[in-house]
Parts: C-alpha cells; structure tokens; sequence
C-alpha cells in the first residue's frame, strides 16, 4: 500500500528584525513630540527655521538669475530629499532634551556627527538625487512642448497650468516625482539620525533606512503624508511657514528613529 504524500507546506519567514509593528497612528505621537521639543526651546527653533527660510530664498533667487525659475517647482520637492539633511541641528536637540540636557542655537549649527564624514557622503548623493531629479523635470517640459529655448517662468507656469499639455504634464511629472519622493523618502528618513549617532557608513545608513521604511510602512507613510501637508502648507504661506514647520517635522523625524530604529529588537 502507498504512503500518502508529505504535505508541503510553505517555507515560514522569520519576522524580520526592523518591523516594530506599529499602528498608523504612531505618526501623529511623533508629531506631538515634535511639537513638544519646538515649545521647550522656541528661539532656537525658529532661528534654525529662520534659516532653513533663508536658503530656500536663496536658492529661488539662483534659479531666477539663472533663467531657469520654472525650476522652482521640482526644486521645492527635491526639497523633500535634503530636508533631512539639513534637519541635523534639530535630531541634536531632541536628542539632548531627552538626556536633560539644553541646547544652544550655536550646537545645533556645529552637531559632530558619530559618522564624521559619511555624513557629508550621505548629503552629497542625495544632492545628486536632486540634481537628478531637476534633470528629469527639464526632460519632462521637453518631451510635453518640444525641443525648443526654455520659456521664462511666466509662459512656463502658463504653458503647465492653462493648456491640454500642461495638464498632461503635470499628471505625468506628479506620478514620476511621487517615485522620486517615495524612494527618496525611504533612503533619507532614518539615514541622518543614523549617522549622528552610530559609526556607519552612508551606503549602509541609507540602505539600512529603507529597510526600515519599507519593513514599518503604516507609520511611515501616515508620517510622509504629515511632512507633505507641512510643506504644502508653507508654501501657501510663500515658504514662510517653514520657520515652524521646519522645526517641528524635524524634531518628529527624530522621535520616529528613537520609535523604529533606535529600538533594539
């Protein structure tokens, strides 16, 4: 008589070692916490926001000199990448406010790094991500209205917003720069925190923040969608709004790390 079959039964998964299975609503306690560190050391915050205003100003201004404003669109999303590149001073904080410890405006702007220079490397390719990224936009334009000299930012904002190429061209270039900004946000999310705190390399941070991303999505896409509304809103208010916003997402950004990749499994 035959033996019956083995049953097959698929391989089992172990979990994996990054998933801390948190609610989406995790996001909305690292906002309050954010807001927290703001209201705990206000003139710091708002100088370093002040700052942050500063430089986008600055880089608008680069782009008007240089003809290319109708630039200025992908160069706010893009943004988004460096953002927490730039947000370094701000993880410094919060993390000394939960030693004890107070911070003046002058630590924040001189933070050493545990990483040293793998810091400066991890800033350098998500710049190249953004030039990149400015690249395919200038592309973008081409392909929707032809190979011919750029317009000025007027007809170009014209060109976009009130013709049936223009709508094209935003449809296609937000569904292109949302896998920009999604894949962007993965690589940069934890990586900095990482590097201020841990001797890693840029490659292993941003890699190593990626899989984090991907492995506690709920969280992390409900905090991607708050960090989207705060730039949105301070671009209403002509980029203004970053001097607070800027702080707080930051400040929030570091109590996600402390929640996903500061916990030890």
């Amino acid at each position: 008589m035959l033996e019956p079959l083995p049953t097959v039964r698929p391989p089992q998964r172990p979990a994996s070692m990054l998933a801390r299975d948190l609610p989406a609503r995790a996001a909305r306690d690292w906002l309050a916490a954010g807001w927290a560190d703001f209201r705990t050391a206000p003139a710091q915050s708002l100088a370093y926001g002040g700052f942050v205003v500063a430089l986008s100003y600055a880089l608008l201004w680069a782009l008007a000199a240089s003809g290319l404003l109708y630039l200025a669109l992908p160069a706010i999303s893009g943004f988004l990448i460096v953002g927490p590149f730039l947000a370094i001073g701000l993880y410094a904080l919060a993390r000394r406010r939960a030693e004890g410890k107070t911070t003046t405006l002058r630590q924040m702007l001189l933070v050493r790094p545990a990483a040293g220079p793998q810091l400066a490397y991890a800033g350098l390719l998500l710049g190249l991500l953004v030039l990149f990224w400015l690249r395919a936009a200038d592309l973008l334009y081409a392909l929707f209205f032809g190979y011919a000299p750029l317009p000025g930012a007027g007809d170009a904002l014209s060109n976009v917003f009130i013709t049936p190429r223009g709508w094209g061209l935003l449809v296609v270039g937000s569904a292109i720069g949302g896998l920009f900004a999604a894949f962007a946000f993965a690589l940069s999310l934890f990586a900095v925190p990482m590097l201020l705190v841990e001797r890693r390399d840029a490659l292993t941070a941003l890699g190593l923040s990626f899989a984090m991303t991907t492995h506690n999505l709920r969280p992390c896409l409900y905090w991607g969608g708050i960090v989207a509304v705060g730039m949105a809103l301070s671009a209403v208010t002509g980029l203004l709004g970053l001097s607070v916003v800027f702080p707080v997402l930051g400040y929030g950004t570091w109590h996600a790390w402390r929640a996903i990749g500061a916990a030890k499994p």
